[in-house]
């Protein structure tokens, strides 16, 4: 039975139903909360979808927003501004995705309930949305990350009542979301079953294992013992729990038991099913994570309707209750759901926040202005330079670190590099690569570099990252292109140890001006350093599987072996 009575929001009176029940095609029933004005006139309705527990999603209305690093930071709020969305003349809908909360079905792998594409249950929930009498039969979309992924899901599917959405945060490429250039990602555990600032996924009986239902008892137990033989895995204690008692943590083994790239994340990707959506969508992300940055570029580029693409400014971590972005969102659906012509479809589709100068560009596409990538090569002495290094390796003999696995020390040991200070104010935006001519002698080991933005006075700001596990090397060279480089990452092939490989990494979009005065710093190393100011900024799980065996690592840059970042220019000044 449902719930119906009213409770007060600051200044105003909302109307709130509970625990509705939503019916699915096939019988299973998902429940919903909502949240409207207490006058019965019919309203839009903006949705929200996740497995995070609607009852969390309330807390909006109760808890003051918290920034990183705040203790109260839940990254699992993630469903908006439950007030102002009503005082704004919406219905906010909450929905438990089935298999979790207090929805029935079950929840088995990535995107997929029961066999059930979750962006099918989407659909139904949308237009049953739309069918009631407290809605007006138009339908739009609200909140970050997971609930974020779910609008693109939904659109793909096409309801007929979804007329708009509104994306900030999202994670598309699921892959990319759990391995960063093949190296293994804690922080969707973080997310599913909660941990460092999460509350996680709203755990049921219904969610389980993909891989566990998918094969024999036998068949896993041969799975687990060659993934327990990855050094890495096997030297972190965590995952070696994890791989014994999966029933335990269902979501987070299918994970670490795909550590490459094909159908098990390709199915039903949101970047995949991009070009299937045609109703207007805006995509929103803010700078510092790198990877969510690509894909939301990449999902961008793939759609077919109106839209716009919006960058916002470092720190990547947006409050939790989620309440920024709100007045853009309310101007987009304002003139998409209530009609007002409003003016945002005369601004422009690409809107970037550049760190250093502070400014917005905008442009009709990504990159908003012409970029020329050129590089800078890693030189003698700890320099970068836009000239090539003339000597050769006899002269210009390798820099190299060696770093024992953090189960026998916690000293992270880098390389770097820096320009001389920049004579005029020199903009970068785009993304880049990183060409690393490097000898190992070990068959894998990771390659981690982050690029930043050092000021007079020392203090820096992390500009962009890059990852590469050493044994995905492999480029698409269809697809890869100068300063653009795409890796399949559906096969590792172990390195031969003593020999000079060139290991090209993906440097993540970025858009910076690094002004006079200012160094451009790229730090290299093979694991992230255990704290440090970025760090503080994210959740204490976001952090990359170590390397688990002791790596000497040699990193060529003589006239033969050209080690050189290769990055987007709109401006070209040689510091």
């Amino acid at each position: 039975m449902t719930d119906l009575h009213t409770i007060r929001a600051g200044a105003q009176t909302l109307a709130v139903r509970k625990d509705l029940r939503v019916p699915m095609r096939d019988g299973v029933t998902l429940a919903a909360d909502t949240y409207g004005g207490v006058d019965d006139t019919p309203r839009p309705a903006l949705v929200a979808l996740s497995p995070y527990g609607k009852e969390l999603q309330a807390l909006a209305l109760t808890t003051p927003p918290q920034r990183r690093p705040s203790p109260m930071w839940d990254g699992c709020i993630e469903a908006g501004d439950i007030a102002r969305v009503v005082e704004e003349g919406y219905v906010h809908v909450i929905g438990d995705l089935r298999g979790s909360g207090a929805s029935e079905g079950e929840h088995i792998g990535n995107y997929n309930a029961g066999g059930v594409s979750l962006g099918q249950d989407a659909y139904d929930f949308i237009e049953w949305v739309a069918a009631q009498p407290w809605c007006d039969g138009n339908v739009g979309m609200i909140g970050i990350s997971y609930f974020g992924s779910m609008q693109v899901l939904a659109a793909a599917e096409r309801p007929p009542s979804l007329k708009a959405i509104f994306v900030s945060g999202g994670h598309y490429d699921f892959y990319e979301t759990t391995y960063h250039g093949g190296v293994m990602w804690f922080m969707p555990r973080a997310a599913r079953e909660g941990r460092g600032g999460d509350s996680g996924w709203a755990f049921t009986d219904g969610v389980k294992s993909r891989m566990l239902e998918t094969y024999s008892p036998e068949e896993i137990k041969k799975r687990v013992a060659e993934r327990l033989q990855d050094p890495d895995v096997a030297a972190w204690p965590n995952l070696v729990h994890v791989l014994n008692y999966p029933k335990n943590h269902e979501a987070w083994f299918d994970i670490v038991m795909n550590e490459v790239d094909g159908e098990w994340y390709e199915e039903r990707n949101p970047v995949t099913l991009a070009p299937k959506i045609d109703i207007p969508v805006w995509l929103q992300i803010d700078q510092g994570r790198g990877w969510t940055t690509d894909g939301t570029i990449e999902v961008f580029n793939r759609l077919k309707g109106p839209k716009k693409l919006d960058i916002g400014p470092y720190p990547p971590m947006q409050s939790r209750p989620f309440i920024e972005e709100h007045d853009k969102m309310f101007r987009w659906y304002d003139y998409w759901i209530k009609g007002i012509d409003n003016g945002i479809m005369d601004e422009p589709a690409v809107t970037v926040h550049v760190e250093g100068s502070r400014q917005y560009v905008t442009g009709a596409q990504w990159p908003p202005k012409e970029v020329e990538h050129k590089p800078l090569y890693l030189r003698p002495r700890h320099k970068l330079s836009f000239e090539p290094e003339p000597m050769g390796a006899e002269y210009a003999v390798p820099d190299g670190f060696y770093q024992a696995p953090l189960t026998v020390t916690d000293k992270v040991e880098m390389l770097s590099w820096s320009t001389e200070p920049f004579t005029e104010p020199t903009e970068m935006i785009g993304q880049g690569a990183a060409h690393l001519f490097a000898e190992i002698d070990q068959p894998d080991t990771n390659f981690i570099l982050r690029m930043w933005d050092e000021a007079p006075t020392g203090k820096r700001q992390l500009i962009t990252t890059a990852y590469l596990k050493a044994s995905h090397r492999e480029l698409d060279e269809e697809r890869t292109t100068e300063g653009d480089p795409y890796h399949p990452h559906t096969r590792a092939v172990p390195i031969e140890p003593g020999k000079i490989e060139e290991y090209v990494l993906r440097v993540y979009p970025f858009a910076a001006t690094f002004l006079s005065g200012h160094k451009l710093v790229v730090e290299l190393s093979n694991d992230e350093p255990l704290a440090d100011a970025h760090n503080a900024l994210l959740p204490p799980d976001a952090f990359h599987l170590p390397v688990g065996r002791p790596v000497t690592h040699k990193i060529y840059r003589d006239a033969a072996h050209p080690s050189r970042l290769v990055l987007p220019f709109t401006t070209v000044t040689a510091p």
